[in-house]
């Protein structure tokens, strides 16, 4: 086996969470801790902060990160974030999901556009958003997802 062929160990996936609401945080929260999921949770309250901490303007962001947005957040909601995000040469390849409580096509249809990974909604929580975050867990353990660049490189 070459050293490009051989295992690397996986570092845990940082989650970032984009999200405004403080119990919607903290729900999200209790359900990655009741599915065992200990990796790194950071909480950003909008599209404006979140850019500015994965562009590492008020933080240095981990190299690897899995992203919740919220989709109604104020100053830059989800869909504004996620399309700023896309246009950003280090971050468009960043792994996102959207969490919402709006069904509504459009938003839907919007979400996609910019490359989501997937459209939650909240009113599935409980053991559906429970269930979720297994999902998420599964995923980010089996797929291989880019590193992100830190800024500047």
């Amino acid at each position: 086996m070459t050293a490009s062929t051989q295992l690397r160990p996986r570092r845990p996936l940082d989650i970032i969470l984009v999200e405004d609401d403080d119990a919607d945080a903290k729900a999200v929260r209790r359900a990655l801790s009741k599915a065992r999921i200990a990796n790194p949770v950071v909480r950003l309250v909008d599209g404006v902060e979140a850019l500015a901490y994965l562009r590492g303007e008020s933080g240095t962001p981990p190299p690897s990160y899995i992203l919740l947005v919220d989709l109604n957040m104020p100053r830059m909601n989800g869909l504004e974030f996620l399309a700023e995000m896309r246009r950003d040469p280090q971050l468009r390849g960043a792994v996102a999901f959207l969490l919402t409580t709006s069904g509504d096509q459009t938003d839907i249809a919007a979400a996609y556009d910019r490359n989501v990974a997937g459209y939650v909604l909240k009113e599935n929580a409980g053991n559906d958003f429970l269930n979720l975050i297994a999902t998420l867990d599964h995923y980010w353990r089996i797929v291989e997802l880019p590193r992100i660049a830190p800024p500047g490189n």
